[in-house]
């Protein structure tokens, strides 16, 4: 399900605006925030840094998706 959401929130931002969305992804031992417009210019399509990485998903300061800690 957690794929399946995270999908869905990219799918709609490319469509509605890149500029407002930001990713919050596990990078090793921190946690790095960038636009969604970089995220995936870096992530390659998710060959680079996988969807499992990603912890936070905001548009604007609302938190669309949000990784539960375990």
């Amino acid at each position: 399900m957690t794929k399946g959401k995270i999908k869905e929130i990219i799918s709609k931002a490319k469509f509605g605006g890149v500029a407002d969305y930001n990713i919050v992804y596990r990078d090793f031992e921190k946690l790095v925030e960038v636009g969604l417009g970089e995220f995936l210019k870096i992530s390659g399509n998710f060959e680079a840094i996988p969807m499992s990485r990603i912890q936070t998903i905001k548009k604007k300061n609302k938190i669309l998706f949000q990784k539960t800690m375990r």
